[in-house]
C-alpha cells in the first residue's frame, strides 16, 4: 500500500515537473507529462545515439503504434530510440483540425523537455516524424517549435488548409525529408475537403512554405534517389535540404523509405 502511494505521488509530481525523471516508464508502462503521454522503446545494446519522436495516425495510438515493428526496428537499428506519443481519441489538435481539444503545441513541447531531461535527448539528437495526420502534426511542430528537432521524416501527411504563411514559422525549420505517394486516396497530394469546414492541404504548397521560410535554393534543386524513388532536392536551406520523394503507392509509412530517411540525414552518428 506505501509502494502503490509513494508511486502514485511520484507520478504526479513528474507531470507537473519534467525535471523529475524517478518515476520509471518504458516498455509496457507509458511516460507521463503534464497532458498525455508517450512510449518509448530503447535499442538492445545500449548504443543509443538520439530518438525519433513518431506521431501516429488516424484512430491509432502510442501503444498501438509501438506494434508498429519493421518501424520500430528501423529506427532501433539506427541507434535511436522509438518515441510514440499519444493523440487524444486518435487524433491531433493541429490549426485547422477536425478535432479541436488539446493545446497540442505545449503538449508536444513538454514531451521534448521530458525526453531532454528524462534520457539526455537534445535538439541535436531529436528527429520528429508521423504517418497521415501524425504526419500533420509533425509539420506544425516543424513550424511552430523546429528548433527542438534535428531534422524531420514524415509521411503521406502534411499542412490543412488554410495553409500557415511563411512568416507563421519559426526561421529554424529542420532538414525535411516526406514521402508521399501517387495513389494516396486519403491523404492525397493535392489535398482534399473533408466537409465544408475543413481541408488537408497540397503537398507542393506545404513544403514550398517551409522552402521560403528556411531560404533554401529553390534554382538549385537536385534529384537524388532514396528507396528507389526520384527525390526533388532542395539544398542551402538554413539548417540542411529539403527533400520531398514523390512515389507511385498509396498511403503509407514503410520501414524502408525510413531506413533511407534516417541514413540520408545521417543516423547512426
Amino acid at each position: 500500500m506505501i509502494r502503490t502511494l509513494l508511486f502514485c505521488f511520484l507520478a504526479l509530481a513528474a507531470m507537473s515537473n519534467p525535471l523529475l525523471a524517478a518515476v520509471p516508464c518504458g516498455d509496457a508502462m507509458a511516460c507521463r507529462v503534464k497532458d498525455g503521454d508517450y512510449r518509448i522503446e530503447l535499442p538492445k545494446d545500449g548504443d543509443i545515439r538520439g530518438a525519433y519522436v513518431f506521431f501516429h495516425g488516424y484512430k491509432s495510438s502510442a501503444e498501438l503504434q509501438m506494434r508498429q515493428r519493421p518501424l520500430v526496428d528501423t529506427t532501433l537499428s539506427h541507434h535511436l530510440a522509438y518515441v510514440a506519443v499519444d493523440g487524444i481519441d486518435g487524433s491531433w489538435s493541429f490549426p485547422h483540425s477536425a478535432h479541436p481539444g488539446r493545446d497540442e503545441k505545449t503538449f508536444i513541447a513538454d514531451v521534448l523537455d521530458d525526453l531532454r531531461h528524462r534520457y539526455g535527448f537534445t535538439a541535436d539528437k531529436t528527429v520528429i516524424g508521423g504517418f497521415s495526420i501524425g504526419a500533420s502534426m509533425a509539420w506544425y511542430t516543424a513550424c511552430q517549435q523546429g528548433e527542438k528537432a534535428v531534422a524531420m521524416i514524415t509521411f503521406s501527411g502534411v499542412f490543412w488548409d488554410p495553409l500557415p504563411k511563411a512568416k507563421d514559422c519559426v526561421a529554424d525549420v529542420p532538414p525535411i525529408i516526406h514521402f508521399h505517394g501517387t495513389a494516396d486516396q486519403t491523404f492525397p497530394l493535392a489535398g482534399r475537403a473533408l466537409s465544408a469546414n475543413f481541408h488537408q492541404g497540397n503537398a507542393y504548397d506545404s513544403i514550398a512554405i517551409l522552402r521560403v521560410r528556411a531560404k533554401c535554393n529553390v534554382k538549385g534543386a537536385k534529384t537524388i534517389t532514396l528507396d528507389g524513388i526520384k527525390c526533388d532536392d532542395v539544398p542551402d536551406c538554413i539548417r540542411g535540404d529539403s527533400v520531398m520523394c514523390i512515389h507511385n503507392g498509396g498511403h503509407e509509412a514503410r520501414a524502408d523509405m525510413l531506413d533511407a530517411g534516417l541514413t540520408a540525414i545521417g543516423f547512426p552518428r
